[in-house]
């Protein structure tokens, strides 16, 4: 018997064993979409963080029965099928390792989909990390890393926590560790409007804007490391390129950062694809006052939050 295969015995011989992660959102602070592929996929250099706030996923072994792997979550707007990205983190989980096992995910959820905040890939990035941990580690790090690329470019990052570069579609990542003090524990009002955008449509739309809408490699990473150099706060850091084909459809999101500008001097940017845009906060930002501005803006409906950004994956 393998290695392999024992851990994967002892797992679900013991069903009182069960464990719940935290699945973070993260912020594209800096995204420069610099190139299309000849594969169809874009390739990009982006600064990315986690937040303390984000969906939780408790991963619990069952005996089994018609289903071995069953998922719900308390959002009835997420699909809990062979589509969501925990299923799919688990079925391949299973291939690269051979386990046979069954197990119940429940997933509580608070990042909303389409918006730019990696929500489904830190789900299943999630499952992944639980499957290993309560399987005894059966995969290392770096082939974990890279079944986690296959469910998805966002994936990866993770299983690390930030900050990162991303680089090539996602997939390269560089760990900016040494850098975390000028981000960790930075405030930040994440806030995202009542429709998502769809990620493919948001790419087709660069595209159709090339060359002109991508940023080239050299200088997106030119902007990095002058940023890195100076020393400057990290305000000086913000950058989205899908920022003008996204507002061009939806003006909603210009108009709020305008009044949000200059009312309250905020730096209003766009998270990934959108629809979600966040700011950083000082610590006297009247964070009521900006809440309610948004939600007279937006409506109601409008997912508003106060976060702080995270390093490493506490």
């Amino acid at each position: 018997m393998t290695n392999r295969t024992r851990a994967a015995t002892v797992f679900f011989s013991s069903p009182v064993n069960a464990t719940t992660v935290f699945c973070p959102a993260k912020l594209n602070l800096f995204l420069a979409i610099t190139e299309r592929r000849a594969d169809g996929f874009h390739n990009l250099v982006s600064v990315v963080v986690t937040l303390d706030w984000g969906d939780t996923l408790t991963v619990r072994p069952t005996a089994g029965g018609a289903e071995k792997l069953a998922l719900t979550c308390d959002d009835p707007a997420v699909p809990v099928d062979g589509s969501n990205l925990v299923l799919k983190a688990a079925r391949a989980f299973a291939a690269a390792t051979g386990w046979t096992g069954a197990v119940d995910f429940t997933l509580t959820k608070r990042i909303p989909m389409g918006a730019g905040l990696g929500g489904g890939s830190s789900d299943g990035a999630g499952a992944l990390r639980a499957l290993n941990d309560l399987a005894g580690r059966p995969l290392a790090s770096e082939a974990l890393r890279t079944l986690a690329a296959g469910l998805g470019s966002d994936c990866p990052l993770f299983l690390d926590g930030g900050p990162l570069v991303m680089r090539g579609r996602g997939e390269r990542l560089e760990s900016w560790a040494a850098l975390a003090p000028r981000f960790a524990g930075r405030r930040v009002l994440v806030f995202k409007p009542s429709f998502g955008v769809a990620t493919p449509w948001a790419y087709a739309r660069l595209a159709a804007g090339a060359p002109a809408s991508y940023l080239p490699p050299a200088e997106a990473e030119a902007r990095l490391a002058a940023w890195v150099e100076s020393g400057a706060p990290l305000e000086a850091l913000l950058f989205n390129n899908m920022e003008p084909p996204v507002f061009a459809k939806y003006p909603a999101l210009p108009v709020l950062a305008a009044q949000l500008q200059a009312d309250f001097g905020l730096a209003v940017r766009m998270s990934g694809s959108g629809s979600a845009c966040y700011a950083l906060l000082g610590d006297d930002a009247p964070v009521d006052a900006i809440t309610a501005a948004i939600r007279r803006a937006w409506g109601g409906s409008a997912v508003v939050v106060a976060a702080r950004l995270q390093t490493g994956n506490s």
